[in-house]
């Protein structure tokens, strides 16, 4: 008998197979490097594994993914392992850990948002264990509610005058580019830099291939559009702050 945990392990695997075709990474039938001969090869090491792969995604099917081949796939795919192997935070991205997650360390805890650095949330994937009590706080407001929030100041004045420069922006990652809803305000991360931006969605053959940022400063600061893959990570800004 399969054992439970291998169960939940697979059912997290097809969410992540999911979100990897809507991102554009796995494209079943193609053939220049994105199939699922391809996805099998840098999973389980043979491009005719493919019906493996069918076997892992078939709820009817006895076969599920091993925790070996979901390192794998985290690591050629960026994602998440806190939540692949544990099923904590989000499959892609900045993982918040929740704010119980330093009480044994005798952490002053009050609140459920995450306040980082501009340059903190720029950087690669942070793992809930990673964030230094010194350099990162927790806070609350009211009105906001739930998990996986975080906050960071603004740099700049390519927002003003929806968001001036020094603003505190709380965010919440959105999992699916089809989430998007065109014309809010996103915090973008993708090859290595940070904008927040009015966001639009660029469709290509049915999936959501770039993303056009436009400034609400357009007398200063020129729309430009960025091509999406699986680093790109997206956060809707839902609340802003001023006069801190």
């Amino acid at each position: 008998m399969i054992r439970e945990d291998r169960l939940e392990l697979n059912e997290r695997f097809v969410k992540v197979f999911d979100l990897l075709e809507d991102r554009g990474e796995i494209v079943k039938n193609d053939r220049g490097g994105k199939g699922m001969g391809d996805f099998a090869e840098k999973i389980l090491g043979n491009r005719g594994y493919g019906h493996i792969i069918r076997a892992f995604l078939n709820p009817k099917d006895k076969r599920v993914i091993s925790y070996s081949q979901a390192r794998t796939l985290c690591r050629e795919y960026g994602v998440s392992e806190a939540f692949m192997l544990d099923g904590v935070g989000t499959p892609f991205g900045f993982d918040i850990p929740n704010s119980h997650s330093f009480i044994n360390n005798d952490a002053p805890i009050n609140g459920n948002i995450l306040y980082t650095s501009t340059e903190a949330f720029a950087g690669s994937t942070v793992e809930a264990g990673s964030f230094a009590k010194e350099d990162h706080s927790w806070f609350a407001i009211p009105g906001v509610a739930g998990t996986g929030l975080v906050a960071f100041p603004i740099n700049g004045n390519s927002m003003e005058p929806v968001i001036h420069n020094g603003d505190l922006v709380i965010c919440r990652q959105i999992e699916s580019l089809e989430s998007i809803h065109d014309n809010d305000i996103y915090a973008v991360k993708n090859n290595g830099s940070l904008w927040v931006k009015y966001v639009q969605k660029i469709r290509h053959g049915g999936r959501v291939t770039h993303l056009k940022l436009i400034s609400a400063n357009h007398l200063e600061h020129d729309p430009f559009v960025e091509e999406v893959s699986v680093h790109t990570r997206l956060y809707r800004v839902i609340r802003r702050l001023s006069d801190l």
